[in-house]
């Protein structure tokens, strides 16, 4: 046990402050004021680390705030007519819009200005956030249940030596701590192994989403208007889309997301975005605009089968760090933000001591829409493990009334999925032309993305010889390709982390083919800066 650092005591400390986290303190501040709510952040600023498409579904929200258009939510562009595509290499054909994907009622927001409106709401009510400091490390009181997070130690250099700008992390106790760190979190990934919570249920699998906001010619600019394709450039092996949505002031989130469990060790999902804008359906939409924003996140995808167990003594999880997204929908804020609702309800009823379980957090779960809403489309991601066609037309029977039949189909570790160099062709992308098609470099420095320079990696090996010994020779280290910010590169046969690059996607962490790299939060506020993603 340290004793270098100070403590603060709290009921409730939140770990995160995106959609779930902020939701689930301004409702626990609702059902009781006296209770001290902190929420940390690892962001440089609430918002700072959110991104999504993003259609939003704005049940949660009207349930959460129903006055949120009076109170001046960020949210005012309703999603207008649907259309769905199917790619090939030169041509597009139109298709009935799944049910699921239907976006009447809907709004096409920035998440990351969300959170900014929520934060304001939650700090409105008395909730404490603290940006900038990440949450580095889970406390344990003596028989084991959590006890609190501690924040990171900064000043720390590259040689791991205290620097003279050294100050040791916070300790923050809390009776509950909630985890609501996003996608693949680091502090959860933990919490997962010690209390086994995925004992009764599938590994997660995982999509990274490459997005770009464009401003473009007003002439092609049409407000609300919602586009998804599917198809090229995916091969029929490969889970994969687009979005493209029309946001305000002339602008479209346009972005790709890439299944995780692809087999080709060549593919970058990065690449498949430049190439995807090059479709003659979708060039003529972008040219003669400019790309103003760049953002990369994973996703997680496994849906009902792949939630963990939700509680454990001292704590909970809840939205995505827990996966709860639904991807027929191709939405998750509204799921995530009931959660944080439930989570905190179930936190208001109880009698706060150290060490707790809050079943009840799971009842609550499964009495909610929520619930419903993830089971009846359980089986459509699996489907496509077998295929795109196979999964396409199975998605329609699930669609129709298959859902109701009693079998649950099984989701794989991405990783494992990954296929051996030798099997495989390079694919020989396209080089950026620097007006459509951009490279890596250029999209991280406008993603605002920076960390402190003399600081220890947060990309953690545990291995050292296994990119080049393991990974090059068996997967040509895909490291290389599958990260969306030029992180890792091969240079003279020696693996290179240029840890100052990372987005905070998490990918590595994810499809890494040996688990060798594990992603760690680096020193308070580093990482990119959103602002409109």
């Amino acid at each position: 046990m340290r004793t270098d650092r100070e403590s603060m005591e709290m009921d409730v400390v939140i770990v995160g402050a995106g959609p779930a986290g902020l939701s689930c303190a301004i409702r626990l501040k609702q059902l009781n004021p006296d209770i001290n709510v902190c929420v940390l952040e690892k962001g440089s600023e609430v918002g700072a680390h959110l991104l999504s498409g993003a259609v939003l579904e704005p049940r949660a929200l009207d349930e959460l705030i129903p006055d949120w258009k009076e109170k001046g939510a960020p949210i005012t562009v309703k999603a207008g007519k649907d259309k769905f595509l199917f790619l090939t290499k030169n041509k597009s054909f139109r298709l009935p819009t799944p049910p699921q994907m239907h976006n009447k009622g809907n709004y096409v927001i920035s998440l990351s200005q969300l959170g900014r409106w929520m934060a304001e709401q939650a700090e409105g009510l008395g909730v404490e956030i603290y940006p900038g400091f990440a949450a580095a490390e889970v406390l344990y009181h003596d028989d084991g249940s959590v006890k609190g997070v501690a924040t990171g130690d900064m000043g720390i250099n590259k040689e791991g030596e205290k620097t003279e700008m050294f100050e040791p992390g916070m300790e923050l106790h809390a009776k509950v701590t909630i985890f609501a760190e996003g996608c693949h979190g680091s502090l959860t990934k933990e919490l997962i192994e010690k209390f086994d919570l995925r004992a009764n249920s599938d590994p997660q699998t995982y999509a990274l989403g490459v997005k770009e906001v464009w401003e473009i010619d007003p002439v092609k600019h049409d407000e609300g208007a919602v586009l998804h394709s599917v198809g090229w450039p995916m091969d029929s092996k490969t889970y994969g889309g687009s979005w493209i949505y029309h946001m305000d002031q002339n602008r479209v989130s346009i972005g790709f997301v890439t299944a995780l469990d692809y087999k080709n060790p060549y593919l970058s999902p990065f690449e498949e975005m430049q190439r995807f804008k090059t479709h003659p359906s979708i060039r003529p939409l972008l040219e003669g605009g400019k790309r103003i924003a760049y953002g990369a996140r994973a996703l997680v995808e496994g849906g009902y089968q792949s939630l963990p167990k939700l509680t454990f003594p001292g704590g909970l999880l809840i939205g995505d760090t827990a996966g709860f997204l639904n991807v027929p929908k191709i939405k998750g804020n509204h799921c995530a933000m009931k959660t944080g609702m439930l989570a905190a309800e179930a936190v208001a009823e109880s009698e706060l001591k150290d060490g707790i379980e809050l079943t009840s957090y799971m009842d609550k779960f499964k009495s909610s829409w929520v619930h419903k809403e993830l089971y009846k489309v359980r089986n459509i991601r699996p489907g496509f493990h077998r295929g795109f066609w196979f999964g396409f037309f199975h998605a329609a029977f699930q669609t129709l009334g298959g859902w109701m039949l009693p079998y649950t189909l099984k989701n794989h570790a991405d990783h494992a999925q990954t296929g051996l160099a030798e099997d495989y062709d390079p694919i020989d992308y396209p080089k950026p032309d620097g007006v459509l098609t951009f490279d890596r470099l250029s999209s991280v420095f406008i993603s605002d993305t920076a960390h402190e320079e003399d600081q220890p990696s947060h990309l953690k090996l545990k291995d050292a010889s296994v990119p080049i010994g393991v990974n090059l020779p068996k997967y040509a280290e895909p490291a290389q390709r599958y990260c969306p910010a030029a992180v890792y590169e091969v240079v003279d046969n020696q693996f290179v982390i240029n840890a100052q690059n990372c987005v905070h996607c998490k990918t590595c962490d994810i499809k890494d083919p040996s688990q060798n790299i594990h992603w760690t939060v680096p020193q308070g506020g580093g990482g990119p800066n959103y602002s409109m993603l």
